[in-house]
């Protein structure tokens, strides 16, 4: 699939969504954040919030294809990027649990794609004029990553014990700070702007790999971590299309209460 603008994105995250429900695939479960988060940001590019609203939109549309285009090398012949080889191919892994497939889409998509999005929509020096909307970003995901988060707590009651053991807050989710992970991309952004072709694909390439060993960590991890998780498996919900329907309501949820 090829989104041409933000609406496209969207219609296209719930089509995977819905077929995720459908077939009881846990790649429902990223899929239903993501969808969450840009239903929020087009909202805010309709309600004047961007300095620029357009090219949010395209910003997003160039973003949102990097998912697709993972997505369907996946399908395809199992191909694509490592990192998202490595995320796609956790799905059917029955030891791991509901957070840690949220992790590795978020740490895929923005350690490797959201840096390659935001030189592709401002390429060179200009790149600056984007980052005060880059930033607003940030508030429209700590709300849609808090609302998601109180939703997973609801079918994985224990998943409390992975921040007692981490030290994570709420702001964090899982492995990383999403916003620290947001302004790292951002610097490389800012370097693959400047980048000509050849030395654009080795940043994209260590980007890979850095992005692929975090997601085996998340997948694997060792201390205190593992025996908490193992913990959490065997007393989460087992129902894929159930927890995918509730992660996808998690933002209309929380504005209700």
């Amino acid at each position: 699939m090829a989104a041409q603008n933000i609406d496209d994105v969207v219609d296209g995250l719930a089509g995977i969504v819905r077929e995720a429900e459908r077939t009881g695939d846990r790649i429902g479960y990223f899929a239903a954040l993501y969808r969450q988060v840009t239903v929020e940001i087009r909202a805010a590019i309709h309600a004047g919030q961007f300095d620029d609203g357009p090219r949010m939109d395209r910003f997003d549309t160039i973003f949102g294809n990097r998912y697709f285009d993972a997505y369907d090398a996946w399908r395809r012949d199992r191909s694509g990027p490592r990192c998202w080889r490595e995320t796609f191919g956790l799905l059917d892994d029955a030891d791991t649990v509901i957070v840690q497939h949220l992790v590795l889409g978020v740490n895929a998509h923005i350690n490797l794609d959201l840096a390659v999005a935001a030189a592709r929509t401002v390429p060179g020096e200009d790149i600056h004029v984007l980052h005060h909307d880059f930033l607003l970003i940030n508030d429209i995901l700590a709300r849609v990553v808090l609302a998601v988060q109180d939703s997973v707590d609801a079918v994985s009651p224990l998943l409390s014990l992975l921040d007692k053991v981490g030290g994570r807050t709420d702001e964090r989710i899982l492995d990383f700070s999403v916003r620290e992970s947001r302004a790292e991309a951002w610097h490389n952004a800012v370097l693959l702007s400047g980048q000509n072709e050849q030395e654009q694909a080795a940043t994209v390439e260590r980007l890979d790999t850095r992005a692929t060993v975090l997601a085996r960590l998340t997948a694997r991890p060792g201390g205190l971590v593992r025996p908490a998780l193992e913990l959490i498996r065997h007393t989460e919900s087992d129902d894929v299309p159930a927890v995918i329907s509730h992660l996808d309501g998690a933002v209309q949820g929380a504005a209700a209460r």
